[in-house]
């Protein structure tokens, strides 16, 4: 497993370098999106209208963030479970977004779509998210304001915290991890 920097928008050759398992601190822009703003973002796409970002070449966090504190730049931004944007997720990597963050497992559809598209699932670590705020430079809404804390968000971050969860030949940590954990204990899961 090894330490990355990776500075945004990430691209191909980024995302080729990157395994299961990496620790990888991520620096630029990224999007904040959760499930109401990726069905707008859907919609928009199976209408054929522009989304309001770029995509190629972006990252997608799933997050909703408390309340910002007075003197801060966003409230805790801890990730939202992943498995809720599965749905979403194969289109918009099809119109070239090359990572998302979240937590939990994905499904076999998106992981079939970040193998054919190059994409990686980065997992930041549930109950930081007063720690991961640190790492967040600046916060604006871009878009879908009536969402509240699901609005489309544009963060910049500075050593943004992250595990490379699956990589783009599929490779997951899940897994890697649940059978070192099914042999160490000689369970049958």
């Amino acid at each position: 497993m090894k330490k990355k920097k990776i500075f945004l928008p990430i691209n191909d050759n980024d995302v080729e370098t990157l395994e299961a398992g990496d620790n990888v601190l991520l620096n630029g822009e990224i999007y904040v999106a959760r499930d109401a703003a990726h069905k707008r973002l859907i919609d928009l796409i199976d209408n054929n209208k522009n989304l309001p970002f770029e995509i190629k070449n972006s990252v997608i966090y799933y997050m909703g963030p408390t309340p910002t504190p007075n003197g801060k730049v966003i409230g805790s931004a801890g990730p939202t479970t992943s498995h809720r944007m599965d749905k979403y997720t194969p289109k918009l990597l099809d119109l070239g977004l090359k990572a998302t963050i979240g937590k939990g497992k994905r499904s076999l559809e998106v992981i079939e779509s970040m193998k054919k598209n190059k994409a990686v699932y980065f997992s930041a670590i549930g109950g930081t998210g007063a720690l991961l705020n640190q790492s967040i430079l600046k916060n604006e809404i871009i878009e879908y304001e009536d969402l509240g804390p699901e609005a489309l968000r544009k963060i910049t971050v500075k050593d943004f915290p992250v595990i490379v969860s699956i990589d783009s030949n599929g490779k997951s940590l899940f897994e890697i991890e649940r059978a070192k954990y099914r042999d160490k204990f000689k369970l049958e899961v």
